[in-house]
């Protein structure tokens, strides 16, 4: 079959985003809209808002990913659109506008896993770098806001599976950043905020416990392979973090710190570091070392059990510095190749979704019109 031009529409959170992928290996445009200032006075995502932001931003995101790809409406091949996991309202937003597009256009629909998305955000990039030798079984580590998975990933011709072989018991690893970061008034969002604080304070100034998990999901079922090592939980060092500053006496410093950075609509690294104390930064390079540690070393004791042949690393999380570094240091040690995302592809956008809808374009699993948003969505 002939390559094919997919739109790809995303709005499972906090970003309307488009994308036209040619052939799932071909970025040729990729347009993001992000509703960051519209949720920061509230320090997180209020789903009613992303709703209102996505049907104020689709159509003109969705009109400019077409022209910065030189293509049309009539020109693409067809279009894919993230039916879950995310919020249902969110979701709806691009599930309406994409049916409305595929049926006034004629064109088939593909509806995507917004995990799966985050897996071949990935793959795109790797096969734009003409790799295409990648060794399975993959162990896909999906670390976000929302999310934090381990899937150990394989391919047949063009079928992908997944087995959810982890996950977290509460709290995401990107929730605990970013519920840390408003804990003590660095604002929202709070995971690149932290990451960049980070290498001025000393990581080995607070103890943080791993966290211990005595008892084996009962989602598991059973299954041998997906035993309760490999599952994540973040609640624990969240509530460290608050005993911390409750022992401190740290809330007087935290407030005069949130009012100040409140009146700047943009702080700068300086300013930050100019309302941020030494016992600060060093709670805050400790809480991320801690957690970085926590998800490297349950990944990397997944892959030995699993004979994972290969490492992928995504989602929003996959951004932060840290967790880049000491993930390829570690794994090279381990002989395991492992593989990013860009920045850009890390976050919620398009392009994954379009590039994970081309297998499926290929082999006919187009969506019918009757389908709908599922917010919980479980990949496999």
């Amino acid at each position: 079959m002939a390559g094919a031009y997919i739109l790809g529409i995303e709005t499972s959170c906090d970003e309307t985003a488009a994308s036209v992928v040619y052939s799932g290996e071909r970025l040729v445009s990729n347009v993001v809209f992000s509703q960051i200032a519209a949720h920061q006075p509230y320090g997180g995502v209020v789903p009613e808002l992303a709703s209102r932001e996505h049907l104020k931003a689709i159509v003109p995101v969705v009109r400019k990913a077409l022209a910065d790809a030189s293509q049309t409406y009539h020109s693409i091949d067809a279009l894919a659109v993230t039916q879950g996991p995310g919020l249902a309202g969110a979701l709806l937003v691009g599930i309406g506008y994409a049916k409305a597009l595929a049926f006034a256009l004629d064109k088939p629909l593909i509806a995507v896993n917004h995990l799966e998305g985050h897996i071949h955000a990935v793959l795109l990039e790797e096969r734009q770098k003409n790799n295409r030798e990648m060794s399975f079984p993959v162990l896909a580590l999906v670390v976000s806001g929302g999310h934090t998975h381990l899937y150990l990933a394989e391919q047949q011709d063009e079928h992908w599976s997944y087995q959810n072989i982890g996950h977290t018991r509460d709290d995401a690893a990107g929730e605990a950043f970013d519920k840390v970061a408003k804990l003590l008034g660095l604002g929202y969002p709070g995971g690149p905020i932290i990451d960049k604080l980070s290498p001025h304070g000393d990581p080995t100034a607070v103890k943080f416990a791993p966290s211990q998990l005595k008892h084996r999901d009962r989602k598991d079922n059973g299954d041998p392979v997906a035993g309760s090592r490999f599952d994540f939980s973040y609640s624990g060092i969240k509530t460290s973090v608050l005993r911390y500053v409750e022992r401190h006496d740290m809330e007087a410093s935290i407030e005069s710190r949130r009012k100040a950075l409140s009146k700047m609509e943009k702080p700068a690294l300086e300013d930050y570091l100019l309302h941020c104390d030494r016992q600060t930064l060093n709670l805050v390079a400790s809480f991320q070392r801690a957690l970085v540690g926590d998800l490297i070393t349950k990944t990397l004791a997944a892959a030995r059990a699993c004979n994972a042949a290969t490492l992928f690393v995504t989602g929003g999380v996959a951004a932060n510095n840290e967790l880049r570094r000491r993930f390829e240091q570690d794994a090279t040690m381990e002989g395991l190749p492992a593989y990013f995302p860009s920045r850009p592809l890390s976050t919620d956008n398009a392009a994954m979704i379009a590039a994970a809808a081309y297998p499926k374009f290929l082999a006919g699993e187009f969506a019918t019109m009757d389908f709908s948003a599922e917010a919980g969505m479980v990949l496999r």
